[in-house]
């Protein structure tokens, strides 16, 4: 159950880090709207990785989150804000989620 907990704490990530980039396009009342969202998600996000890493490895937990915000990240870049998809992004993004499986894995 953790683990599912894990995983949506990162795409709780992967939202805080969609509502900044959506924050930087815009401005005035809806600029602060995309940051109030910012907040909500960093919350939520927090919150779901400290009652997961209350009985998963600390470490572990923590390069999942994190890994999981990345990837996620880079796809929200790519498909949503239109950033560069070179073949070296990829390769690296592959290798990304390639060790957080093997965290994963390896992790009791």
């Amino acid at each position: 159950m953790n683990w599912i907990i894990i995983i949506i704490a990162g795409l709780f990530e992967v939202a805080f880090a969609f509502c900044l980039g959506k924050a930087k396009e815009t401005a005035g009342t809806e600029m602060y709207l995309w940051y109030a969202g910012f907040l909500v998600t960093l919350s939520v996000s927090m919150a779901l990785l400290i009652k997961a890493t209350q009985t998963l490895p600390i470490g572990t937990a923590y390069a999942v989150w994190t890994g999981i915000g990345a990837v996620g990240t880079v796809l929200v870049g790519i498909f949503v804000f239109k950033e560069p998809t070179t073949f070296l992004r990829l390769f690296f993004l592959a290798t990304l989620i390639a060790s957080i499986i093997g965290l994963k894995v390896v992790s009791n």
